[in-house]
């Protein structure tokens, strides 16, 4: 069965998180694995020795009791099911936890829940979830504190109209094709990038000759304030996630979320945010 990593840190903002998480897996139909990352800490005094039975006695007992007892106060009983699995994990890396969870069960998407004002900053360059979307296996999904779950029926995907994006959309219909989700794919151009239709129009014949999903739409809007622009968009559309391929070179998150977009974005946060990476898009979990 397939299954998606939901990682918490037991946070006011992983409720809403995991609440979503349940709710995604359980259109999906697939197993729902809750990972929390704890590590031994260093005691004064006793390094190079062996602390733990000082410290905790079963720690994976300790720390399956606390995820059980997160998962009461979130779900109530709905996590007692055999697709919910509660996998607490040693490392001594948080996102290294994570990713060797991800890598076990072969995970689709990793969730994590984003934290308070400063969500969006954190989603973006929070040192946890930005390992996360360099080196993990799947895609990475970023979800606002205080998003209510919801049925997942309208995906913007922010093109720069590279070949990547193409390998990126056709993962994203192969996780959102049992949604039956509408998935609009935008590119904001600036006016003088004059060959900004001829673009589009080369990618959709490039979209449409790999795959074959009715309900695909393509928008190309003109502007110098891409982030007004994609913020009016989301809302035009009534978006329930946003879809992006990360970069290490020029692109995307470069362009469209560098730190002065960074804050305005915090105002709006009320989408999900699917990110892909560029190293493992073609090599996902599927």
């Amino acid at each position: 069965m397939k299954a998606l990593l939901y990682a918490t840190d037991y946070s006011k903002s992983s409720v809403s998180a995991l609440q979503s998480a349940y709710s995604l897996s359980r259109d999906l139909g697939t197993r729902l694995v809750i990972t929390h990352v704890f590590n031994y800490p260093k005691v004064l005094g006793m390094e190079g020795l062996d602390v733990r039975p000082l410290l905790e006695i079963n720690p994976f007992k300790l720390h399956r009791s606390e995820l059980e007892k997160f998962c009461n106060e979130c779900l109530g009983s709905k996590w007692e099911s055999p697709n919910i699995l509660l996998e607490p994990v040693q490392h001594n890396s948080v996102p290294n936890g994570i990713i060797s969870k991800a890598e076990e069960y072969r995970a689709q998407l990793i969730l994590v829940g984003t934290k308070g004002k400063s969500g969006i900053e954190e989603m973006i360059l929070g040192s946890t979830t930005k390992k996360l979307i360099e080196k993990a296996p799947c895609p990475v999904v970023a979800i606002p504190m205080d998003m209510k779950p919801r049925t997942i029926r309208t995906i913007v995907y922010a093109t720069d109209f590279e070949e990547e994006d193409i390998h990126a959309i056709q993962k994203l219909l192969e996780i959102t094709q049992p949604l039956k989700a509408k998935i609009k794919v935008v590119h904001i151009s600036a006016k003088q990038e004059y060959a900004g239709d001829l673009l589009m129009e080369w990618f959709k014949e490039m979209l449409h000759s790999k795959v074959d999903y009715q309900d695909l739409a393509f928008e190309l809007l003109f502007s110098e304030d891409v982030f007004s622009t994609l913020q009016g968009y989301l809302g035009e559309v009534n978006a329930d996630v946003v879809a992006m391929l990360e970069r290490e070179r020029k692109g995307f998150s470069n362009k469209w979320f560098h730190n002065d977009l960074v804050k305005r974005m915090e105002e709006y946060g009320q989408v999900i945010l699917i990110s892909f990476n560029e190293h493992n898009h073609q090599t996902l979990y599927f």
